[in-house]
């Protein structure tokens, strides 16, 4: 089976740390990229500029607030695209911003990042539990 293939859209340097830290801590195969600002996000999904020879990713692990465009801007292109839209997105937040609901972009999960980082840690392995057991048919083997 190849790796899930997810993306961490995160400016944070320390949350960028403990995701990465946290999900190769977990049991699935996995490769991450990671890109810090809206823009770059966008750039990546659609292997654009310097990601021409980015790869599809399975997973978007999105950060709210960002440099550029904001995760809500990212999303809203994202799930606004044909060749994008069934990506699963997995908003994080620091809990200050308004959740999303389910209606409001199709099918998407938002997340509040805890303060302490053991939290932090159990919220992304609870994110990567989410994802091995009902990970969606990607037509990988």
């Amino acid at each position: 089976m190849a790796p899930v293939h997810i993306l961490l859209v995160e400016d944070n340097e320390g949350d960028i740390l403990l995701t990465l830290e946290a999900l190769h801590e977990g049991t699935l195969s996995i490769e991450v990229s990671v890109v810090k600002d809206g823009q770059d996000a966008l750039e990546f999904i659609a292997q654009s500029g310097s990601y021409q020879y980015a790869k599809d990713p399975d997973l978007i692990l999105l950060d709210v607030d960002l440099p550029t465009l904001d995760g809500y801007d990212v999303l809203r292109n994202i799930k606004s695209n044909v060749k994008t839209s069934n990506i699963p997105v997995i908003m994080l937040t620091s809990g200050s911003n308004r959740m999303l609901r389910d209606s409001d972009y199709g099918s998407v999960t938002t997340v509040q990042k805890p303060v302490d980082p053991a939290d932090f840690k159990r919220v992304i392995n609870a994110v990567e539990l989410f994802w091995a057991t009902h990970q969606p048919n990607t037509g990988k083997t």
